[in-house]
């Protein structure tokens, strides 16, 4: 018969052999979703370009934006400097309850482009000042688009970046949104923005043409996208209680038998957290922001009308709690083991597939980046591998902490915060 300490060591050997089973599988996923996506952009590339119909639609740019005043005018030129004809968008600046110099810049702008269609929409506490879902409403209200599109107002998207979406969105009558691509234009800021660049090509990005791919599947972005106004309207407008409103607002078009399509010619530059407390910030926000996203529709996972996010569903349910409990295990064992306070039978055999699953992770992550010019690099390459032991971990204590804060404000009926990103010169 087992004494105590070997039953505890089968147990612990149990639960580390399930935790590193859902890690590869896991990361088996991400490899194929990989694959599927590289051959998506093989297939793109060849394709030609998406044309402009002969009646071009008029589009709504809205721009959410809270105190701003380092960006928006820099934001504001590339919006205005667009190749689509002139007088078919406009630009909307919902101005939110800012107390910097957003408005008296806003202005000036706006004086420099009489003949544009440039508004301004300023707003104050008693309206606005309730996050982005708030403000793209207020400014819904106001649009005249039968088209709209978002960007963020740290955004200089490319020329060409609204023809693209616009072209490939008219092609389809089964679209309701075109998502474009978008790159860290601050990269070489900080070892951080060097993480986020190659985050940013390899599991947003790649992953969203693998899902296109094999389930026909993109999320909204928060930014960088166009959607039709009618089925925006029909669903509602933005859910003002989703701080990840981009996820929330995907999964019902999808609900609505709509598709989403990827176009990586529409790209836009975007600024990312420089410093570790700002990107903890912000991915914070991103994890309530998803689990809110997945508890709203986790009733749905296996009913008729769930089908369309069914994939999408399990997929975060696996990131945000299966993958976060195999890797606190995980990483658990490991420090109990080398500290000499337990073992387990399973440590070699643990630690053999561990060196697999960096030297899988490292060459899937580095195909990825082959795609863009100038990242082929021996020093990405370096970043890779540091990335699966440093950033991983990164993500895992934000995880836990936007799961920790989540539930906290669920149970003392906490409105969940809004914060905003910092931006840089």
């Amino acid at each position: 018969m087992m004494d105590e300490g070997e039953r505890i060591i089968s147990v612990l050997d149990y639960f580390l052999f399930l935790a590193v089973l859902s890690i590869w599988g896991i990361l088996v996923v991400n490899v194929i979703l990989t694959i599927a996506g590289y051959v998506n952009y093989l297939q793109k590339v060849r394709q030609p370009k998406p044309q402009l119909p002969a009646q071009v639609p008029f589009v709504s740019i809205m721009v959410p934006a809270h105190n701003e005043g380092i960006v928006i005018v820099k934001t504001l030129q590339a919006l205005l400097n667009f190749d689509y004809p002139k007088d078919r968008y406009e630009i909307i600046i919902i101005n939110d309850n800012s107390d910097d110099n957003s408005a008296e810049l806003l202005a000036e702008v706006q004086s420099l482009y009489p003949h544009r269609n440039l508004k301004v929409i300023n707003t104050d506490k008693t309206n606005g000042g309730k996050g982005k879902s708030n403000a793209l409403n207020i400014g819904l209200k106001q649009a005249r688009g039968t088209l709209i599109s978002i960007y963020d107002a740290d955004n200089t998207p490319q020329r060409s970046a609204l023809r693209y979406l616009v072209a490939e969105l008219m092609q389809d009558s089964q679209l309701a949104a075109v998502i474009g691509k978008f790159r860290t234009r601050n990269k070489n800021a900080s070892l951080l923005t060097r993480f986020i660049n190659i985050e940013t090509l390899s599991f947003q990005w790649m992953a969203q043409a693998g899902r296109e791919k094999l389930f026909k599947l993109c999320t909204i972005p928060g930014t960088n996208y166009v959607i039709r106004r009618d089925i925006l309207e029909e669903i509602g407008g933005w859910d003002v209680k989703a701080l990840a409103e981009d996820t929330e607002i995907s999964f019902r078009v999808y609900r609505m038998g709509y598709r989403i399509r990827f176009q990586p010619l529409a790209v836009t530059w975007e600024q990312e957290p420089q410093t570790l407390d700002v990107w903890f910030h912000q991915r914070t926000r991103w994890v309530k922001g998803n689990i809110y996203v997945i508890l709203k529709n986790a009733r749905l996972l296996f009913t008729k009308s769930g089908r369309p996010i069914r994939f999408d569903l399990l997929y975060f349910l696996a990131i945000y709690f299966l993958l976060m409990t195999s890797l606190i295990l995980s990483d658990s064992m490991f420090v109990l083991s080398v500290a000499g306070i337990a073992h387990s039978n399973l440590v070699g055999f643990s630690n053999a597939l561990w060196v697999m699953a960096v030297i899988t992770f490292v060459i899937s992550t580095f195909v990825t980046i082959t795609t863009e010019k100038g990242e082929m690099t021996l020093a990405n390459l370096l970043i890779i591998i540091f990335m699966y032991v440093v950033y991983s971990q990164m993500w895992l204590a934000v995880a836990a902490h936007g799961m920790v804060g989540y539930v906290r404000e669920q149970v003392f009926h906490q409105q969940a915060k809004w914060y905003k990103t910092k931006r840089y010169q």
